[in-house]
């Protein structure tokens, strides 16, 4: 059956259609430029941005996949968590399509989706410990199955991605950071010594980035001939390295940290877990280099397969909500016309109507 995803969850605007587990399409209007003039996401113009694109989206990947809006007879819409106001114009539209058309709706916990993301290019293998790693969560998941999972820990302040985009803002570099951090710690290796392991010296698996946040402050507010003198939309890493050459170390040193971290957490939830199958990482930071070697190395040592998503589908994308809306539908859960979204901040509840009819 054909199923259209919806995602307006924070400032990625997506559509896509999934027939069986299979994508056939996808199209993604990103608001990146926008707000890197604010050096964040800014939620009126996030949501502003959602309502005024997804018409066209729409029109576009029907057309180009030649059908109809009364072809699409699933609809699977991230409800949450995210930014209230983004989330209610993807709510919106998949309402809507659901009442002219037919449609059966399903509403899609976004984190969950995330972690189904592998699933899309290759076969998922339960139970498998999830580390989800993005710029406004950073989780340990126990995955039982595909929609049980239970949180083993979480962030306490900034997810492992704000911390990326915070410190890419010290020196300079434009938002979003991860990945310029990411191109100039390739060119250095790491000075162990330079910065902190976050929040380590206990025995849970939660996660902590804001000593480490801290201590790239001060060293930055000691030696501001780091940052770079001005701050360029675009700019080209091999351009970076020249007007900054300590910078390539201090990202390498950086990520270091950050990954050593997840890392070590990840270890400690592994040894407790004896009966996990597999690992997986997702989100948008599980496009970093550093991190997705590590966690090779850390499933080959656990004798474990790694899970990833491809590329594209690291960073917030319907096709992941559309997969996991048909896992939903495969088990005859449905929503119907009381679907909330749910804000960040607040748990998605399992409020799922069924049988599908």
């Amino acid at each position: 059956m054909l199923c259209l995803g919806i995602e307006t969850s924070c400032d990625e605007t997506g559509l896509a259609l999934v027939e069986d587990g299979r994508l056939l399409r996808q199209s993604l209007a990103s608001q990146t430029a926008m707000h890197a003039v604010f050096g964040g996401v800014v939620p009126e113009l996030a949501s502003r941005e959602h309502y005024r694109v997804l018409d066209h989206l729409l029109a576009d990947i029907l057309d180009r996949e030649g059908c109809r809006p009364e072809h699409i007879e699933r609809i699977a819409v991230a409800r949450g968590p995210g930014l209230l106001g983004s989330l209610l114009v993807g709510l919106g539209l998949a309402k809507g399509l659901s009442l002219s058309t037919g449609a059966v709706l399903v509403g899609v916990d976004h984190l969950q989706a995330h972690l189904l993301a592998p699933g899309l290019n290759q076969e998922l293998v339960f139970p498998a410990l999830g580390l989800l790693v993005s710029g406004g969560h950073t989780q340990l998941h126990l995955m039982h199955s595909d929609i049980e999972h239970e949180v083993l820990g979480r962030t306490l302040d900034d997810a492992v991605g704000e911390a990326f985009d915070k410190m890419a803002k010290l020196v300079n570099l434009p938002y979003p950071g991860g990945r310029y951090i990411d191109g100039l710690a390739r060119l250095a290796d790491p000075d162990t010594a330079l910065f902190p392991r976050p929040y380590l010296d206990n025995q849970n698996v939660d996660f902590s980035f804001s000593g480490l946040k801290t201590a790239v402050a001060s060293y930055v507010a000691r030696h501001p001939h780091v940052r770079l003198s001005s701050l360029q939309p675009e700019p080209d890493i091999e351009t970076i390295a020249d007007q900054s050459p300590e910078l390539p170390g201090i990202c390498a040193s950086f990520t270091w940290s950050v990954v050593q971290s997840l890392g070590v957490k990840v270890k400690r939830a592994l040894a407790r877990h004896p009966e996990v199958q597999a690992l997986i990482v997702a989100g948008g930071v599980a496009a970093n280099s550093a991190l997705r070697q590590l966690m090779q190395d850390v499933a080959d040592e656990a004798g474990l397969p790694l899970l990833l998503p491809a590329m594209e589908l690291c960073t917030d994308n319907a096709a992941m909500v559309a997969y996991a809306g048909q896992l939903l539908f495969a088990r005859g859960y449905r929503h119907d016309m009381h679907l909330e979204a749910i804000p960040r901040g607040r748990a998605v509840p399992q409020d799922y109507l069924g049988p599908i009819s």
